[in-house]
C-alpha cells in the first residue's frame, strides 16, 4: 500500500497545535537553526581546509570521489545536491588547480566523468584528520555525530517527499 506523500504518519498521529504567534520567533524556527548551524559549520571547516587549498564545497566534492572516483558529473550533483549550474564553475577550478580530471565518457559523448588526479587522491591522507577535529569541536561523541547526521538524512528526505496543502482561503 502505498503512503500519502503529503504527511508523514507520525503527523497523522500528531497532528499540530493550532498556529500561534509563538511559532514566529526566530528561536522557533527548525530552518533558521540548521541554517545557522551551517554557517558555523562551515566557518569552522575554514581552517581545516586551508592546508589542503579547498573550500568547503570543493572539500565535498573530494569527499564524493574519495568514495567513487570517475563517477559522471549528473551523479555528482545528484549526490551533493548541486545543479550544473553551480557545479560546473567549482570543477572547473578544481581542474585548473590540478586535483581532478573532466572528461567526456567513451561510451556516450553526452556525459562527462569526474577523474581524481593523483594530487587529488593524495589529499585524502591529510583529510583524515578533518572528521575527528571536528567532532571535538563540537563536543560530541561519535555516536552522537552519527545519530544526528542520520536524523538530518532522514530529514531531508521527508522534506524532499513532502507536499505541503495551499492553504484554503474562504470565497
Amino acid at each position: 500500500m502505498a503512503r500519502s506523500k503529503t504527511l508523514a504518519p507520525q503527523a497523522l498521529a500528531n497532528p499540530a497545535p493550532p498556529p500561534s504567534a509563538d511559532w514566529l520567533r526566530l528561536d522557533q524556527q527548525l530552518c533558521f537553526a540548521l541554517y545557522a548551524s551551517s554557517l558555523a559549520m562551515t566557518k569552522l571547516y575554514k581552517p581545516l581546509l586551508e592546508p589542503l587549498g579547498l573550500t568547503y564545497p570543493q572539500y565535498l566534492v573530494m569527499l564524493a570521489l574519495w568514495e567513487q572516483d570517475g563517477i559522471g558529473v549528473s551523479t555528482l550533483g545528484q549526490r551533493l545536491s548541486l545543479d550544473s549550474g553551480t557545479l560546473t564553475p567549482l570543477l572547473k577550478r578544481m581542474e585548473a588547480a590540478g586535483l581532478l580530471l573532466r572528461q567526456r565518457a567513451a561510451e556516450d559523448e553526452r556525459r562527462v566523468d569526474i577523474l581524481l588526479t593523483p594530487a587529488g587522491r593524495s589529499l585524502k591522507t591529510q583529510a583524515v584528520e578533518i572528521p575527528p577535529r571536528l567532532a571535538c569541536a563540537a563536543a560530541c561523541s561519535l555516536e552522537e555525530l552519527s545519530s544526528l547526521t542520520r536524523r538530518l538524512h532522514e530529514l531531508r528526505q521527508q522534506l524532499a517527499d513532502a507536499e505541503i496543502p495551499s492553504p484554503t482561503h474562504p470565497v
